[in-house]
């Protein structure tokens, strides 16, 4: 009769199963949810910014209002932060800028969720598979030694087999955690540059530059249409930091 797939690995991995299984569960959990979240945002089209950087007049009361009307069915991470810079829109743009700061590093939070815990069990994976090699490789020399007989080579194939198989498990957790956490940093790092760019643009709109919509990430930013500064990134790199209030981040 066949043993149950848990018995042979549990054979096979020694004591170091429950360990390995319960890092590999965490991170398939965590790949499925990310990957789950990337594909929701990513099916949401934003139709209504390509329809309003079709025209070229300033922002309007009645074209705001309209806006925020159109927007309060979009569910795009994108229309979220545009429906709350519009509701703001009889702030100054310092005090705009501000707001949307704020609500960018939730969302950048929100997008790397789980991805520290993703890296962490890529780390610790090949440790314990390592581990449990080493724990393996005593037990079979502990029986080696106390055995009569003399010793064949199958006996230590089969012995170093079996040690093997806890740093071929923990590798094979490790490489995927590792790549699906890098590879989702770099997707929420983009998705938030974007929307960032997005807000920038219509930050300027909501102040009367009527081709702020059209502007480029490295088109020259004219007189009445100031650059943004960055602030996404939590700390200045100057030597003498003065304070200042933050400002809505975009990447060039």
């Amino acid at each position: 009769m066949s043993q149950p797939l848990y018995l042979q690995l549990s054979q096979q991995l020694g004591y170091l199963t429950w360990p390995l299984f319960f890092c590999a569960f965490i991170a398939i959990v965590i790949i499925l949810e990310r990957l789950t979240l990337m594909a929701n945002e990513l099916l949401k089209r934003d139709a209504w910014l390509t329809e309003l950087r079709k025209q070229t007049r300033s922002a309007s009361q009645e074209q705001r209002q309209r806006l925020i009307t159109e927007l309060s069915q979009g569910r795009s991470m994108l229309a979220k932060g545009t429906a709350l810079l519009i509701s703001h829109g009889d702030q100054e743009r310092a005090m705009r800028e501000e707001i949307l700061n704020l609500w960018l590093i939730k969302q950048k939070e929100k997008l790397q969720s789980g991805l520290k815990v993703l890296q962490i069990i890529g780390v610790i994976t090949p440790l314990l598979g390592l581990l449990g090699t080493v724990l393996g490789l005593i037990e079979m020399f502990s029986q080696l030694g106390i055995s009569d007989g003399p010793v064949t080579p199958s006996q230590l194939a089969t012995g170093l087999g079996l040690a093997m198989n806890t740093t071929a498990a923990g590798l094979i957790i490790a490489v995927p955690a590792i790549t699906m956490s890098h590879l989702l940093s770099l997707w929420a790092e983009k998705r938030c540059n974007k929307i960032a760019h997005a807000l920038n643009q219509l930050n300027l709109w909501l102040e009367g530059f009527d081709q702020a919509l059209n502007i480029g990430c490295d088109a020259p930013c004219g007189a009445n249409a100031p650059c943004l500064k960055k602030s996404l990134n939590t700390a200045a790199t100057d030597n003498n930091p003065q304070p200042s209030s933050a400002k809505l981040s975009e990447s060039h």
